[in-house]
């Protein structure tokens, strides 16, 4: 069907008839006015109007004549530019909010890192290895207690530095591997910078007498669980041997001074092993003067607490003491127990029943010593 039309000029302009023949678009719900149509020309009379519904690409599609049943245009334009991939941002929102909570809440179950990035693991996982402690550190208590020990007190004896400059040098020096099996724990010596290498005998000398107590065949390789390997300060070491002065050792980083003997300390978070001057110089008067065995002991007893032993008392009367009961402050369970229950006791206390034992170094003490 054809259908002229009329357009008339501007102002004042005589009128002329034109006659101009274009197709209208039809549809099933009724006649579109030709000027909407997309390309058409608007004459000069029409006022400059757009449709209330502006056909763009996206709308050349065929229609079965339910037009307000097609969805909306801009999410149509987004369905077909993005996909499946709309429906996936939301869903991946979520499973990614879920695990972020799921960490959030299973991230407090252990907060301690180490060397390797699993120290905690291959030394045993101690926030309070000896019962009754300051936290991360061994042989004190939570909180200052009044003791009266007197196998506890500092015996007479050779004179020591008592503040150091709390610096440690590492004593050079790497040694083979000691022991057959088990996992491998490597270690340096050091000393703290400030003694007198006189009090103790010189670095070499003290860093020998550390290497051969730990592979004596008496000590803790024998158990077949584990072995010791001394390394160089840039091999990264598991933990720390360190000879330090009594103010440093009394240092809250370190051992602390919750009881008033001097004592040393395996302190976790530092991964190292505190050896005490004053004792390493004057020994436990429970070893009666013998120095190589107390120092044979304190040196055992610590690393023990980093092999993940906790403290016991004296089993029977008269035998050797276990190397993990607290012989620096005495071989009587009765004096020990007033270390060990200060706070209410735990499951390492050790009961007060008269039960007396006698000074041991040794945690294999059966076995033959080295030749």
């Amino acid at each position: 069907m054809r259908v002229s039309r009329t357009t008339q000029g501007g102002q004042g302009t005589p009128a002329k008839k034109r006659a101009v023949s274009r197709p209208v678009a039809r549809s099933p719900q009724g006649r579109r006015e030709e000027r909407y149509r997309r390309g058409a020309r608007r004459t000069g009379a029409e006022p400059l109007t757009a449709s209330w519904q502006p056909e763009n690409d996206d709308d050349e599609q065929a229609s079965d004549g339910m037009d307000d049943a097609r969805p909306p245009r801009r999410s149509g334009r987004l369905l077909s530019t993005y996909g499946w991939r709309i429906y996936a941002l939301p869903v991946l929102m979520v499973v990614t909010a879920l695990v972020v909570w799921d960490t959030a809440r299973d991230a407090p179950r252990d907060e301690r890192s180490g060397v390797g990035g699993s120290m905690d693991a291959a030394l045993g996982e101690r926030s309070d290895s000896d019962g009754p402690t300051e936290p991360g550190a061994t042989e004190v208590p939570q909180a200052p207690v009044d003791l009266n020990i007197p196998t506890a007190e500092l015996p007479n004896g050779g004179n020591y530095s008592q503040s150091g400059r709390h610096t440690w040098r590492v004593i050079p020096g790497s040694g083979p591997r000691v022991g057959t099996g088990g996992r491998l724990y490597t270690y340096t010596v050091e000393v703290e910078d400030g003694i007198d290498p006189a009090e103790y005998g010189g670095d070499a000398l003290f860093a020998k007498f550390v290497d051969e107590t730990l592979a004596d065949p008496r000590g803790w390789t024998s158990t077949g669980s584990l072995s010791v390997q001394r390394v160089d300060a840039d091999a990264n070491p598991m933990f720390r041997i360190s000879l330090s002065t009594p103010d440093t050792t009394h240092g809250p980083d370190l051992c602390g001074f919750s009881i008033r003997y001097e004592s040393s300390c395996w302190r976790e978070s530092a991964r190292r092993v505190v050896i005490n001057l004053a004792r390493w110089v004057r020994g436990a008067k429970a070893f009666g003067g013998n120095m190589l065995l107390y120092q044979q002991y304190a040196i055992n007893h610590e690393i023990g607490h980093a092999f993940d032993n906790g403290h016991v008392g004296c089993r029977n009367n008269g035998e050797l003491a276990p190397v993990m009961m607290q012989q620096s402050f005495g071989v009587a369970n009765d004096y020990v127990a007033q270390l060990n229950n200060v706070t209410g006791g735990d499951r390492n206390s050790v009961p007060a029943d008269g039960r007396v034992c006698t000074p041991n170094p040794w945690p294999n003490p059966q076995a033959q010593p080295a030749g």
